[in-house]
């Protein structure tokens, strides 16, 4: 998803400059999406200096990545990270497995009888409505947690 961009630096806060050159955009692009996307608000400082943070900055990528990548338009890009919010809201509600019930290997090192092994007798395996994480699903979710996974990975 975001190969060929430099990792993110280590630091608490970035400006629209260094979001800009991380990201692989323009900073007048990044004012308009913040239009566009509600879930992206960086903090406003001084003089309306906005200071983004890493999870912002990952945001981003992924808008860029459905923009750019995968040939969304802004109404879709927009509806998918909606529904990408709402799927997260719905783990954290614990109907879902938690991402820190996942094992701690790297992705690479998950291959899918593994995962499934490792889970298919747990009790985070079925949740009260029947599913379990070999149901079609959970498959777009496991995909998205893996992905999430890999980008938190990342070295600072």
């Amino acid at each position: 998803m975001t190969s060929g961009v430099s990792p993110i630096p280590a630091k608490r806060y970035f400006t629209i400059g260094e979001v800009a050159e991380l990201c692989g955009v323009k900073p007048h692009v990044l004012r308009y999406w913040e239009q566009e996307f509600t879930q992206l608000r960086p903090m406003k400082r001084r003089g309306n200096r906005r200071y983004y943070q890493h999870h912002e900055v990952l945001m981003i990528r992924r808008i860029r990545d459905l923009l750019y990548d995968q040939g969304f338009t802004i109404s879709g890009a927009r509806n998918k990270m909606q529904e990408l919010l709402q799927a997260e809201r719905e783990l954290k509600r614990g109907q879902g497995v938690v991402v820190s019930d996942l094992p701690d290997a790297p992705h690479d090192a998950l291959d899918d009888e593994a995962f499934d092994d490792e889970f298919e007798d747990s009790p985070q395996a079925q949740d009260s409505a029947g599913f379990t994480l070999n149901s079609p699903s959970w498959g777009a979710v496991r995909r998205e947690l893996l992905e999430i996974r890999e980008l938190l990975a990342e070295p600072f």
